[in-house]
């Protein structure tokens, strides 16, 4: 089955996101979003180690080595984009000044436990970094994950078997088969992104799933 590739996904997400929303993106895949986002929508990124008003990915030509995101990549910065400490960055993101996060995942429950920070292994050091206080802190959480693990295993599920970074934070998750909302009645597929059946969907899916539009969602 084609699935959408990364970039895809992004840009899929990038789609959603209101124009002049404050928004942290945090690091890994969620990074590729900061490059489908239409300057006239006038959105300001947010990057957890000081920056406000970031910018796309830096090409070759612009990379300055002192402007980094979180992940540690090049960026480039926004006419009125500012730096600042982390105590500062810190307390955007625990403040309630976020509109809207978007983050990678290990695993997203039904209702909306999020999971991305520990496999859970023995002896693994803790790598939380500033998760936890975003999934608090803003006031939308968005997810942008693969559907599936590397292994087939689901990776939306009716319950987290993996470390919680919060209980009921997400709203939205963002998959490279299908746009799937956190309701009062589990997961609902908004919008399906790939040429998928809804018994196939379900079938590559941990937990009972609806969908917009049909009877009784």
């Amino acid at each position: 089955m084609q699935t959408l590739t990364r970039n895809q996904m992004a840009a899929r997400l990038a789609r959603d996101i209101p124009p002049g929303s404050y928004v942290n993106i945090g690091i890994g895949m969620p990074e590729l979003v900061a490059n489908y986002l239409a300057p006239a929508d006038e959105i300001l990124l947010h990057s957890e180690n000081g920056i406000l008003g970031m910018g796309p990915h830096a090409r070759e030509s612009e990379i300055d080595p002192e402007l980094i995101n979180a992940g540690k990549k090049p960026v480039t910065l926004l006419t009125g984009g500012a730096f600042f400490g982390h105590v500062d960055s810190f307390a955007i993101m625990r403040g309630g000044h976020l509109d809207m996060c978007i983050m990678g995942a290990m695993q997203v429950a039904s209702n909306g436990d999020l999971a991305n920070w520990s496999m859970g292994r023995k002896g693994e050091p803790p790598a939380v970094g500033g998760a936890m206080d975003l999934a608090v802190g803003a006031k939308r959480v968005y997810i942008l994950m693969e559907h599936n693990a590397k292994d087939g295993a689901p990776k939306l599920v009716e319950k987290c078997t993996l470390p919680l970074t919060g209980p009921g934070v997400v709203h939205r998750v963002y998959t490279d088969l299908a746009v799937v909302e956190i309701t009062p009645r589990g997961f609902v597929v908004l919008d399906k992104l790939v040429d998928i059946s809804d018994e196939q969907l379900q079938a590559r899916t941990g937990a009972k799933i609806g969908f917009a539009g049909h009877p009784g969602v």
